[in-house]
């Protein structure tokens, strides 16, 4: 019986990296499996679904980016989560093993394989995270979200399906709400977020850049501006003194209704986001996070904009003056946005959760060959 069987999801890390777990937890319990969250000892405490599992924690951390004592201090906590994820996972004998990337999974995932357990790995970028480049090759299945993932073995894309990126159900439910294009006399509404994360330069700009607006445009907009703690201070200064109405937070815990509200979402392209975005269908203007591992977000950025949902905007091109002179163009009466939307939506896999569920109904039932694989796809 399914409610018999232990799966266990490691994940940890960042939003991008959470979001899904939450979302296949929430399928999955629905179904009747019994789950719990393998994670690291620094991984915030999990809310929703995630929160109510059985909870194990190990030692884990980041390699990339840092020095070479650095590093070797991590590989020694990596070794040693290893370690602590195989006496656990002998303990609780689950039946699969989900990760979801980034350096919490990595340990646990690594410790089901060498135990000959069954591995479901899901990668939320179009680039192949660092983790999951480890783990692809012994993984039983590996789900992607884009259908063209760089740095995936040809030999690996045999066992691969693209289930897409699970969102939250807020997101889901509101697909079927319809786009309003910004009129010649009525408000426009803007959307800027900077992830999980916050992102300190659009927190700073984008007030710059609405303050350079044609003064006929600017009086009717209204701003939903996410950014950092520390610079909610001055955001709201600048936008006041532009008499540009505005809300800043460093967080708004009904991001989903304002997807729906906003005639453009100026943003990063983390997984996360822009599989809110397709999910939603509402067009972006994305500016990558430069240091992204392996510039992944670019990656995602352009597959979003090469369907017809955005557009690009560098960092280091990004100014007040560029900014400015880009909403000026897309903000006027026209197709442009409406034609972006609905691009955006084309692409969305709002069904995601379920198709990664049915893959790890496939995989426990022993039915993963191609055919069925490419039926979840379809």
């Amino acid at each position: 019986m399914s409610e018999l069987r232990l799966i266990v999801l490691a994940a940890g890390g960042t939003g991008g990296h959470i979001f899904p777990a939450q979302a296949l937890a929430a399928e999955l319990r629905g179904r009747g499996y019994r789950l719990a969250i393998m994670s690291d000892h620094r991984s915030q405490a999990f809310d929703g679904v995630l929160g109510e599992l059985e909870a194990y924690r190990i030692d884990a951390a980041g390699v990339s980016g840092k020095g070479y004592l650095a590093k070797a201090a991590a590989l020694l906590r990596l070794t040693r989560g290893y370690l602590q994820a195989r006496r656990l996972l002998r303990r609780i004998d689950p039946v699969l093993v989900v990760g979801f990337g980034s350096y919490p999974s990595a340990p646990t995932v690594l410790a089901a394989q060498h135990l000959g357990l069954k591995t479901l790995i899901h990668e939320q970028n179009a680039v192949l995270g660092r983790a999951n480049r480890l783990l692809a090759r012994k993984a039983t299945r590996v789900a992607t979200a884009f259908e063209i993932v760089r740095e995936l073995r040809a030999a690996d894309r045999r066992k691969s399906v693209c289930t897409g990126n699970p969102v939250r159900p807020e997101f889901v439910s509101a697909r079927d709400r319809p786009y309003a294009p910004p009129s010649a006399d009525g408000d426009v509404d803007l959307l800027v977020v900077g992830g999980s994360q916050g992102a300190k330069i659009l927190g700073e700009i984008v007030p710059q850049a609405l303050a350079m607006l044609e003064e006929a445009l600017r009086v009717r907009v209204r701003v939903t501006l996410q950014c950092r703690e520390e610079g909610i201070g001055l955001a709201k200064r600048d936008l006041r003194h532009a008499n540009v109405r505005a809300e800043v937070a460093s967080f708004f815990d009904d991001i989903p209704e304002r997807f729906v509200a906003t005639a453009l979402v100026i943003c990063r392209s983390g997984a996360s986001t822009v599989a809110e975005l397709t999910a939603v269908g509402r067009p972006a203007l994305l500016v990558p996070f430069p240091h992204a591992t392996d510039d992944h977000q670019t990656a995602n950025a352009v597959e979003f904009c090469d369907a017809g949902g955005g557009w690009i905007v560098q960092q280091n091109a990004l100014s007040p003056e560029t900014l400015a002179e880009r909403l000026e163009f897309l903000l006027k009466p026209g197709p442009t946005l409406a034609v972006a939307a609905s691009c955006a939506r084309q692409i969305g896999k709002p069904e995601a959760a379920e198709r990664l569920a049915d893959l790890v109904a496939e995989i426990l039932d022993g039915n993963g060959d191609l055919a069925n694989r490419r039926e979840i796809a379809a």
